[in-house]
């Protein structure tokens, strides 16, 4: 009776060897883990005033840039994203090119390791637009430079020289054959003169 072993004794060491596998095996689970957001800049629901060069989304673990889509959409579902994702570790961050003020909604979807796809939403506020350049409100228009004023080129010959005050009357036409006329006149009127007075034969 004395030399028996109880038999709490003998199971002892079976469980602790049990309890010593799990405790080798627990360390690989979190890398076979559903995958998920631990967080984002900005965070969801987020109020910003100076919107961020960059968006940025941290997950549970390291996100597979080949099964990893990220998109950005601003007011009306412009999109808002500046270029592609970049990644370092577990974080996944994006350029982002501001918009009008608004919601803007950052869309997520990637493979985990376990093979489960992970999808979701971030949204945040930007209560200030970008900015616009001055004298903005209305569409540009193309500046038209003064008309400019030439004088009309002159295609036909020289006009001549007025003719001397002396040589025209008041509207521009020449005295000259009024004055041939009188002569003509006066010389007619001598001879006829002339020839009532000569004797007769």
């Amino acid at each position: 009776m004395g030399g028996r072993v109880p038999r709490a004794a003998r199971t002892a060491p079976v469980v602790m060897g049990v309890a010593l596998g799990v405790s080798l095996l627990l360390p690989a689970v979190p890398a076979l883990a559903h995958n998920s957001l631990t967080g984002s800049n900005p965070a969801d629901g987020a109020r910003v005033a100076n919107a961020p060069a960059r968006i940025e989304l941290r997950f549970l673990s390291k996100p597979d840039p080949a099964t990893t889509k990220i998109t950005v959409v601003g007011p009306g579902s412009v999109p808002a994203a500046g270029g592609a994702p970049s990644f370092t570790g577990s974080r996944v961050s994006v350029p982002f090119a501001a918009g009008p003020a608004g919601e803007y909604t950052i869309g997520y979807q990637l493979a985990s390791s376990d093979g489960h796809p992970v999808k979701g939403t971030v949204r945040f506020t930007l209560t200030t637009g970008a900015s616009t350049a001055p004298g903005g409100g209305g569409t540009p228009t193309a500046s038209t430079p003064p008309p400019t004023t030439t004088a009309p080129a002159t295609t036909g010959p020289a006009t001549a020289a007025p003719t001397a005050a002396s040589d025209t009357d008041d509207g521009g036409t020449p005295v000259w054959p009024w004055l041939l006329g009188a002569g003509v006149l006066v010389a007619l009127g001598g001879a006829l003169l002339l020839r009532r007075r000569a004797p007769r034969p």
